[in-house]
């Protein structure tokens, strides 16, 4: 069997910077529903800590709204959910109209693995939503068939740096994370590949540069120049 047999991906940061669109998402959504919440970049690079927009907001709000008790939790709960939907659509519109696209040497990177006989896997804890508008803007209609597996937020509910979505696509794609690499560009992101056996390349974004990567297999400003015999090698030296 090959060395390298599958390239796994996360989406957010690692396909792409989408993280100021998200921010600007939570924002929109914040003023739609008239709150003073308002996320500026330091306050939200923090929130990155935590995995999942609900999570995150949920999160924020205990944080500044300690006194919300068990009695309130529906109200809540109820809040969150309807933030979280005005903020997907407005990522999704703004993902569509071509305002994000995918990072250097993504595209280049996942053609010549194609071309090679390596499988490409998403595996991601954002919403199902978040990942069509991406691949689709970036790779059309039929993004969907270039990748062998992909897990979401709808079918692998626990977040990073749980494992568990890394877990499923390997199931999925049927190979040992021997022969695979995956890509990230969090501590959380790492955690989770790394907890499933997972050689890791990160690419940090501005967000998550601050991030401690002990562990990871190689860190790049991002994938430009990097092709499929320098990550068999990369692979191979991982297993020494």
């Amino acid at each position: 069997m090959s060395k390298l047999a599958a390239l796994i991906f996360d989406l957010d940061g690692t396909l792409a910077d989408t993280e100021s669109l998200h921010r600007a998402a939570f924002n929109y959504a914040f003023r739609e529903e008239g709150m003073d919440w308002h996320w500026d970049e330091a306050l939200y690079t923090r929130l990155l800590d935590i995995s999942g927009g609900k999570e995150r907001m949920l999160h924020y709000w205990r944080e500044t709204h300690p006194d919300v008790t068990e009695v309130d939790g529906g109200a809540v709960d109820g809040l969150i959910a309807k933030l979280h939907e005005i903020k997907t659509a407005y990522y999704e519109a703004k993902v569509k109209a071509g305002e994000i696209s995918l990072r250097p040497g993504v595209l280049a990177l996942m053609n010549e693995a194609r071309a090679n006989g390596v499988e490409l896997a998403i595996a991601t804890t954002t919403s199902a939503i978040n990942v069509a508008a991406l691949m689709g803007s970036a790779l059309g209609d039929a993004w969907r068939d270039n990748f062998v597996a992909v897990r979401d937020a709808s079918n692998a509910p626990l977040k990073k740096p749980h494992p568990q979505v890394y877990e499923r696509v390997l199931q999925d794609i049927g190979l040992p994370a021997q022969v695979c690499i995956a890509f990230e560009d969090s501590s959380n992101g790492l955690k989770a590949a790394t907890a499933a056996g997972l050689a890791t390349v990160i690419t940090p974004t501005s967000f998550t540069s601050h991030n401690d990567f002990t562990g990871a297999l190689k860190v790049l400003k991002d994938l430009s120049g990097v092709g499929i015999e320098q990550l068999r090698q990369w692979r191979s030296q991982a297993d020494r």
